[in-house]
């Protein structure tokens, strides 16, 4: 089951893709991992899709990721006496924390902590983005507003308060208690929403305890702002364009998404790119030119995976969609002009011995072009810097641990396989050999190249490289 590509591809299930042979189908057409979103449906349904995953799993005899993804927390205006109401350009708008139906004067915003935050001149923007407020006076406990751009304001619509870092946890009760269920049922990967600071990565971390790696959306301005820090607090991050668009300006985004890819691999962590990638195949068997150009941008950039929402949970062509971002993967890598954007794109290795030995695999791999790199894993820290390197054979990542196994999963360039143990040097290599012959990597008189930490079973003590032929 070896994928002819680099890059990887993440699916959302959803009502459109909840039954064992379509997760096979869109694993066949290119899934590595799958998304289980928490801001919809049930503890039920997403115990059902996680054991349909593991069957497929099963059945195909590779190890595939799983994705939970927290809902955070979601501020809404609250309802209104007499259905929606249009706000006009220059009118004024009050907001409140009294619960009693709104008007056209005023609605509930029954969230405290946004009224502790505000200062006149703050903008809020509601529905998406669609409706922008300009705030001039503020206390405790109300807004007054002047409406900057109108529209129809339905009850219980988002509010964004952009630039604004409002003083709220990552994690409502929803979240942990879905958090929780999500880490006994077995997931591999928590995404965190609503991440302001790094501070906010650490209470997830608490919570998991080892059990799940954490991956942070970055999706609030306050976050881009500090994006080093939460990278080097986070173990993976998610460029979630969608509600960055909504408290940025569109134009902003593209350069932060290069800027996130850029950081992200100098520091060997793993980056997603997501939302509305190719959001026309929810209702059309085929994506438009600008969405097909829109994948293939975040792979010259390096990312090690690109996401489908909507298009794989509830569009009407979930199996094609993630057959068009194969093959737009496919075509971009077959580009000489992406080892070129790659290469140069390179940057120095941190003095530690993990990033000595990977660095010199880099080198040794384009002098003598093997036919695979095999990293040999407990953690997975050794193909994570193996990849970090984004060298030009692929990586067949072999492990012992079945949860390290699926978390490498998305990860660029890496083939994941669930192996046995090793006693010594001798028995990895053999068995390296025979696993690069059994899963397609090589044939025989082929050169690998070997990467492994001594003594083996131990965390971060990458510190071999070895050249066996075939």
């Amino acid at each position: 089951m070896r994928r002819q590509r680099n890059a990887k591809i993440v699916a959302t299930l959803g009502p459109a893709s909840a039954t064992v042979p379509i997760i096979r189908a869109l694993f066949d057409a290119g899934v590595d991992m799958f998304r289980l979103n928490f801001s919809h449906g049930n503890h039920e349904q997403h115990q059902e899709r996680l054991t349909m995953i593991r069957e497929v799993e099963r059945s195909v005899g590779r190890p595939i990721g799983v994705l939970m993804d927290l809902q955070g927390p979601k501020l809404r205006v609250g309802t209104f006496a007499n259905g929606p109401v249009m706000l006009a350009t220059g009118a004024h708008f009050r907001l409140d924390l009294d619960r009693t139906p709104g008007d056209g004067n005023r609605v509930s915003l029954p969230h405290p902590e946004i009224f502790a935050a505000l200062r006149p001149g703050t903008d809020l923007l509601l529905d998406d983005g669609k409706i922008r407020l300009h705030v001039t006076r503020c206390g405790s406990d109300f807004a007054q507003t002047e409406v900057a751009v109108g529209g129809q304001l339905s009850e219980r619509k988002g509010v964004n308060v952009p630039h604004v870092v409002l003083p709220l946890s990552a994690l409502t009760e929803k979240d942990r208690r879905d958090l929780e269920f999500g880490l006994e049922l077995g997931v591999d990967w928590l995404a965190l929403s609503f991440v302001q600071r790094p501070e906010d990565i650490d209470e997830a971390r608490e919570l998991t305890r080892g059990r799940a790696q954490i991956m942070v959306k970055l999706e609030k301005p306050a976050a881009v702002q500090r994006l080093d820090e939460i990278i080097a607090r986070s173990d993976a991050i998610m460029v979630a364009r969608g509600d960055l668009g909504v408290e940025l300006p569109a134009e902003q985004v593209p350069a932060i998404q290069k800027r996130t890819i850029r950081s992200c691999r100098a520091a060997g962590k793993p980056v997603i790119v997501a939302t509305q990638m190719l959001e026309s195949m929810v209702g059309s068997p085929v994506p438009t030119r600008a969405e097909a150009s829109d994948v293939a941008t975040a792979i010259y950039d390096g990312a090690d995976s690109v996401m489908l929402s909507a298009e794989s949970a509830s569009g009407k062509f979930p199996v094609e969609a993630v057959q068009m971002m194969n093959r737009i993967i496919q075509q971009v890598e077959r580009d000489p002009t992406y080892r070129q954007l790659i290469d140069t794109s390179h940057t120095p290795p941190r003095p530690t011995q993990a990033d000595a030995i990977c660095n010199a695999m880099r080198h040794v791999t384009s002098l003598m072009h093997p036919a695979a790199i095999v990293t040999y894993t407990s953690s997975g820290h050794t193909s994570l810097r193996a990849a970090r390197e984004r060298p030009e054979a692929p990586i067949l990542s072999m492990t012992p641990a079945i949860g390290t196994a699926r978390r490498l999963a998305f990860v660029w360039g890496v083939h994941s396989v669930h192996t046995h143990e090793v006693a010594d040097v001798p028995e990895m290599v053999e068995y390296a050999t025979q696993t690069a012959l059994s899963e397609g990597f090589a044939k025989s008189k082929d050169i690998i190249v070997i990467v492994a930490g001594m003594p083996f079973a131990t965390a971060g003590t990458t510190n071999l490289l070895r050249i066996a032929q075939i």
